[in-house]
């Protein structure tokens, strides 16, 4: 039997790198994912694979968030688990004095927004018979960066909106879990592609390994079994709490 025998999940941002790895995750443990993101091809060629459902989705949208949800409760009539995974870098000049505005706007509505959103629909789905909700946060939201001005605020803004929406929950006796997840770097596609279009790459790479005592970057896996681990039972004493999962980078 699996962890997650008979549930439904969502995962945002679904197409690839952790999203990706979690969405392979909760379905080898035996839950129907249903897979979200803006690349609708890969969510849909993802689900397939795993028996789920792909949607493309625009996560910052709140008629997106409106539509999936809707779609959801037609064809299970009921959610689960619930992972807000979608997410932006700010690109460029990340800092106070280089980001545009309209950079920063965009980081929040992808990364915050969309968690929002994502948090509220799904206690409606959860409300009467429990669930676990899992926001993917940052270390970079408990540390601030100063390169990183809009993705530090966002993830930051994740971290306090998952304690909140815990609260609540707790306090109206719905059942619903509600814990956020803070990977330090990990060698996804999209990692490994900005490290190898450095100048110099193996500095660039020496550089972040130097980041994480435990000596290594880490890998999508290795964030889908955390998530795993706060969407199944086996964390049930959990919520408003923070897994780091950061190779030391916080020490």
């Amino acid at each position: 039997m699996g962890l997650l025998d008979g549930k439904i999940a969502l995962v945002t941002g679904g197409a690839d790198g952790i999203g990706a790895a979690t969405v392979r995750r909760l379905a080898a443990e035996g839950a129907t994912v249903v897979v979200t993101d803006i690349n609708g091809d890969g969510a849909t060629q993802l689900a397939a694979a795993v028996g789920g459902l792909g949607i493309c989705h625009d996560a910052g949208s709140e008629s997106g968030w409106e539509q999936v949800m809707n779609q959801v409760r037609e064809t299970y009539g009921r959610l689960d688990v619930l992972v807000n995974n979608a997410g932006v870098g700010g690109g460029g000049a990340g800092d106070i004095e280089g980001q545009p505005l309209a950079d920063f706007h965009k980081v929040m509505r992808v990364c915050l927004d969309s968690t929002f959103i994502g948090c509220k629909l799904a206690i409606g789905l959860m409300k009467h018979h429990g669930g676990s909700i899992i926001n993917v946060s940052s270390v970079l939201g408990i540390r601030a960066a100063g390169f990183e001005t809009a993705y530090s605020t966002a993830k930051g803004g994740v971290r306090l909106l998952t304690k909140s929406v815990a609260q609540h929950c707790a306090r109206s006796g719905y059942g619903i879990r509600v814990n956020s997840v803070h990977p330090g770097y990990v060698l996804t596609n999209q990692v490994q592609t900005w490290i190898d279009a450095q100048e110099n790459s193996q500095a660039v790479l020496e550089g972040l390994l130097a980041q994480h005592p435990i000596g290594y970057l880490g890998t999508p896996a290795d964030i889908a079994n955390g998530i795993l681990f706060l969407a199944c039972d086996q964390s049930r004493f959990m919520t408003g709490s923070e897994l780091v999962m950061d190779g030391g980078y916080l020490l």
